[in-house]
């Protein structure tokens, strides 16, 4: 079905994002048009959703040119589900901006780059064109490297540079995979490329593809050997965007797996699938460990992400639909959970005098932040998957797709690393919330808005007693990818 609200959750924000540019001088203006962008197209991304469930997968071709010529949106329920996912988070995200105290984010540029941070990624989950995914990844990446890059700590500049040398090293891969594609089949549109392979074809170059694309997507993904870049990146990040890294951006690298796995190569599928356990389950430990030994809160986080984003590759590596389908659940509720959690480590840092995180200078300072202290309690239960939150069902769902898959040692191993997750919260929560403060320590009256946070571990809440509509989403999305005639003749119109 043809639809344009397809194009809303890219081009909305990139459209603010060039009047932000021409509004700099009058920051109240440039917020609304933020939030209004940021409403926009998370409403665009629902009705996407919405047509999807009733009337099937939605195509839009841009400037009338039909695939496999020209670029073709598709909003399939994969990247429906991950589109309505990410602009919510990222509405979030403005929402927070708006009463944040950082003086980076007062800068004209910020909210450009962060709207267009937003088209990209958006634009990322839509796209049917291998390019043009090349395309809004560089936007997303560049965007997000500017802001990193004057962000108020003073390591954000060296850690935007690193990123960038690293991030090049991605695009390498990635672009190195579309022209082995091309050269190989002569085409860039996903559909095509997937008829092509699925009639048999697969000369050696293309085999190369898909080792180059999982190394990319591995590295977006800030995954095991690729992880290297994500800690000093995600620390010195304005909360804001630090908040978003670690919750949607990260994503985009899941979202490529899948489609590696499910539309693209699924004849290797079983081949990635069992690199996927392995680097996953790495993952979930390494990033369970250093989590333990880390004294900064908000790098705590970033080793977090690791760590849950192997629990993501577990569910995809066992490969069956409920492993998929909880796959899925996990990865969006693992967006609400980080978001949350980061957003309100900003809020405790923005009270301290040099806005650190460090958990040895914010210690106590969350001692008579009563709200602030409650949302971080159910967010960290939430991330260790206590019932009756989110984090609970994504577990719960994962670890009973693991029964299912027979694999008992990888349940075993990624049981214990969730006991590690809640022994790492627990003791970050204690150590910034029930400690008296130390002598000295001074805290501002007044920091952050804690808007953005109550909204998003509202969610939390509600997606853990009311469960069953995602479930039952991520289960429709397993079933559509799990043909991938239905993606193919959905673009070409057959």
């Amino acid at each position: 079905m043809h639809n344009a609200l397809l194009l809303g959750p890219v081009f909305i924000p990139l459209t603010a994002a060039a009047l932000a540019i021409v509004t700099a001088s009058n920051r109240s203006l440039q917020h609304l048009i933020a939030i209004t962008s940021g409403v926009l197209a998370w409403l665009s991304a629902i009705g996407v959703l919405v047509a999807n469930l009733n009337q099937g997968i939605q195509t839009y071709a841009i400037g009338g040119w039909q695939p496999p010529h020209g670029i073709v949106f598709v909003g399939d329920l994969l990247s429906s589900y991950f589109a309505v996912m990410a602009t919510t988070v990222l509405l979030g995200g403005i929402i927070y901006i708006l009463g944040c105290k950082d003086k980076s984010v007062s800068y004209p540029t910020f909210m450009p780059l962060f709207l267009a941070m937003s088209a990209g990624l958006s634009g990322a989950l839509y796209t049917g064109d291998i390019f043009t995914l090349f395309v809004f990844i560089e936007l997303m990446v560049i965007s997000s490297v500017i802001m990193v890059a004057i962000s108020d700590n003073r390591l954000g500049l060296e850690a935007a540079i690193k990123y960038l040398f690293i991030s090049a090293m991605g695009t390498l891969f990635l672009l190195f995979g579309i022209g082995a594609l091309y050269a190989t089949f002569g085409t860039l549109n996903m559909a095509d490329i997937a008829r092509l392979l699925s009639s048999g074809e697969r000369p050696l170059l293309a085999e190369a593809a898909a080792v180059m694309l999982a190394c990319a997507f591995l590295l977006k993904s800030a995954v095991f050997p690729f992880h290297f870049w994500q800690p000093d990146f995600h620390t010195t990040a304005p909360t804001p965007l630090s908040a978003m890294l670690s919750s949607v951006v990260v994503k985009v690298g899941v979202y490529g797996l899948l489609r590696l796995v499910t539309l693209l190569f699924t004849s290797e599928s079983s081949t990635i699938q069992t690199i996927l356990i392995v680097l996953g389950v790495i993952g979930v430990f390494f990033g369970s460990l250093a989590a333990l030994r880390t004294y900064d809160a908000k790098r705590l986080l970033a080793y977090s992400t690791f760590g849950q984003i192997g629990f993501i590759l577990v569910g995809i590596g066992w490969g069956t639909p409920a492993a998929l389908a909880a796959a899925l659940v996990y990865t969006f509720n693992h967006a609400f959970i980080k978001s949350s959690l980061l957003m309100l480590t900003g809020v405790v840092s923005s009270h301290t005098l040099g806005k650190t995180a460090r958990i040895s200078e914010i210690g106590g300072i969350g001692n008579k932040m009563v709200l602030t202290g409650g949302l971080y309690f159910i967010g960290g239960l939430a991330l260790a998957g206590v019932p009756p939150l989110n984090g609970f069902i994504s577990k719960l769902a994962l670890a009973q797709s693991g029964v299912e898959a027979n694999d008992w040692v990888t349940l075993g191993l990624i049981v214990g690393a969730s006991i590690l997750t809640l022994i790492y919260m627990s003791r970050t929560w204690q150590h910034i919330f029930q400690r008296a403060p130390e002598e000295g320590v001074k805290a501002k009256p007044t920091g952050d808005s804690q808007l953005a946070p109550a909204l998003l571990i509202a969610g939390c809440v509600f997606l853990g007693f009311y469960a069953q509509p995602l479930l039952d989403l991520a289960t429709r999305a397993v079933t559509q990818i799990g043909n991938p005639q239905v993606y193919i003749q959905a673009v070409f119109g057959g």
